[in-house]
């Protein structure tokens, strides 16, 4: 490295140094600095103490977290898609919250996206430098195809991520819905986005390891913006999940609870709704609770994009 070189990344390191300071999840907190000294339990009483105050965060972002839920709901009615970009743990939350859908509200893998800095290797092992390129996110948006109908969430505990920063203004330039999720106020982030949602939750227990109390807000957030708007979107029937996708024994038999909590019908008359269904547990349902035949039941939940509740209403008008 040549000393031009040298003293322009010192001054990088200094600027960024100095940017770190600045954040709440950032700052040091000495009441903390004889920690390691402490008995286990103690620590873990502290530790519990620290995540206790989440939800509380949390809370007080609802009003703008809504905001956000039906903005995304309202585009992927209209068929697009839900895409997370993220670095490092807020990386990992999104990816970690996109593959949780199929599986519980029966949708297409492409429709709901994580997008990490580094791509999947770096789900297990950290990829030097992705987080720092704006470049690489717009690259990643590329690939994808995204269109006005898509959003993107920027995850970012600091709010200042490239890498989030630069997909959500990608985003927007290309006109997809753009969501700021961060853990510090006023961040760049939550200003780069058409919806910001900044959860303060304060100094960590470990100085810096977002992880903790931001990687829980944005866990608790992640589930609010996906469970959320699949209920708008008719990928439930009241708080059962009619769209599960019965992939495996234990989701089998889910989805036969699923069905007689919601007809009150007997063992044979579910399995031969299901059936019929093939084991489409919202179509079962309506072949029920409807008194129709399993064609009529597809039809009728085409008609109304899903939504159960719909369907069973047209088949009480028609009757």
């Amino acid at each position: 490295m040549t000393p031009t070189a040298s003293a322009s990344a010192s001054d990088n390191y200094g600027a960024l140094r100095a940017q770190l300071a600045t954040l709440t999840t950032e700052a040091f907190r000495p009441e903390l600095a004889e920690i390691d000294q402490l008995p286990t339990e103690e620590i873990a009483r502290l530790m519990n103490g620290e995540d206790a105050t989440v939800p509380a965060a949390v809370a007080a972002r609802l009003p703008q977290i809504a905001a956000a839920i039906d903005a995304t709901a309202a585009r992927m009615a209209r068929g697009g898609r839900l895409v997370y970009a993220g670095a490092g743990t807020a990386g990992r939350m999104g990816v970690l919250d996109a593959s949780e859908c199929p599986p519980t509200f029966n949708t297409d893998p492409s429709e709901v996206i994580g997008l990490i800095a580094g791509g999947p290797s770096a789900m297990v092992k950290a990829v030097e430098g992705a987080e720092d390129s704006r470049e690489l996110a717009a690259g990643d948006l590329d690939t994808l195809g995204l269109t006005a109908d898509d959003t993107v969430v920027g995850i970012s505990a600091s709010g200042r991520t490239p890498y989030a920063i630069g997909a959500v203004e990608h985003a927007r330039v290309l006109g997809a819905l753009t969501i700021g999720l961060s853990c510090n106020a006023d961040s760049a982030l939550g200003a780069a986005a058409e919806h910001g949602i900044e959860v303060v939750v304060g100094p960590e227990l470990l100085t810096g390891s977002t992880r903790l109390k931001a990687g829980t807000a944005q866990k608790l957030v992640l589930n609010m913006l996906s469970t959320i708007t699949m209920i708008r979107l008719g990928k439930t029937y009241g708080n059962l999940m009619v769209d599960v996708r019965a992939s495996n024994e234990k989701l089998r038999a889910r989805s036969r609870r699923i069905v007689a909590l919601a007809t009150g019908a007997e063992d044979a008359e579910i399995e031969a709704a299901l059936t019929a269904a093939e084991g489409e547990v919202k179509t079962a349902i309506l072949i029920i609770l409807g008194s129709v035949d399993a064609p009529t039941a597809v039809s009728l939940l085409g008609d109304t994009k899903g939504h159960l509740r719909a369907a069973l209403q047209s088949t009480t008008r028609t009757s």
